[in-house]
């Protein structure tokens, strides 16, 4: 029942698993933290290119069976536990991995960019999948992509069918590859801009003048450029631009 209860779908298709694993791991790594590893397929083929695994496994059920799975596998340290009340960090730097429940996979997303590993790879729903790699003007294009942006990469890697879990969702599912953003924006308070931000989403079909206006007056935001853009149409670039001048 609980393990129904958190809409678990268990990945089983063997390719689409090596698939994952390589893309986390695509040459052998010190460390892997792995979400949700469910009934431990993923976490199999992770052991193999890893030369340490921690499994976080929030469903007691599905730990203890993992605990017996791998009771002979002393590289592999399985943590019970909510991953978003987990300190990761306390593992070290480590690649993460892991197939992401829809219901819950924006605050982990957010978590691990946070984090800024090496890599991530996660099996995600193809809506937000698209959502991560979603440019300005496109119909996926939102809060949830640029606050990802400012922390990384996001690149679709390949598509999932519903075939390959069991049970079968009711929809499509897709991998992504997440890595540390590059390019630095010109704005050290990354907080301050990710909120202002999420102002300027707050109301997604309203303009940047209608959104912004009653909170920094009218007259400054019409004489910015953007005022009759609506958020989903801005790159985060000019976000960050449109922030450095309230900051000035």
């Amino acid at each position: 029942m609980a393990r129904q209860k958190l809409g678990q779908h268990f990945l089983i298709k063997g390719s689409v698993l090596e698939r994952i694993a390589a893309a986390a791991c695509p040459e052998r790594r010190d460390l892997v933290i792995e979400i949700g590893p469910g009934r431990g397929a993923l976490t199999r083929r992770l052991l193999e290119r890893a030369a340490r695994v921690v499994a976080i496994e929030v469903d007691p059920v599905l730990a203890d069976g993992l605990r017996r799975s791998f009771a002979g596998e002393p590289r592999l340290e399985i943590v019970e536990g909510d991953v978003l009340e987990t300190d990761l960090a306390r593992f070290g730097r480590a690649v993460i991995a892991g197939n992401l429940p829809y219901y819950i996979a924006s605050p982990i997303l957010e978590k691990t960019v946070r984090l800024g590993p090496p890599r991530a790879v996660f099996l995600v729903q193809k809506e937000v999948a698209l959502r991560l790699v979603a440019r300005p003007g496109e119909r996926d294009y939102g809060f949830l992509t640029v606050r990802t942006a400012l922390f990384a990469t996001a690149r679709l890697l390949f598509d999932v069918k519903p075939g390959a879990f069991r049970p079968p969702p009711k929809v499509d599912s897709a991998a992504v590859l997440l890595e540390p953003r590059e390019r630095a924006l010109s704005v050290e308070d990354r907080e301050g801009l990710l909120r202002f931000m999420g102002r300027c989403f707050r109301q997604k079909r309203k303009t940047i003048r209608n959104n912004l206006a009653p909170i920094h007056g009218r007259d400054l935001v019409d004489s910015w450029p953007e005022a009759g853009l609506r958020a989903e149409q801005i790159p985060l670039e000019q976000f960050a631009e449109m922030y450095r001048r309230l900051a000035g």
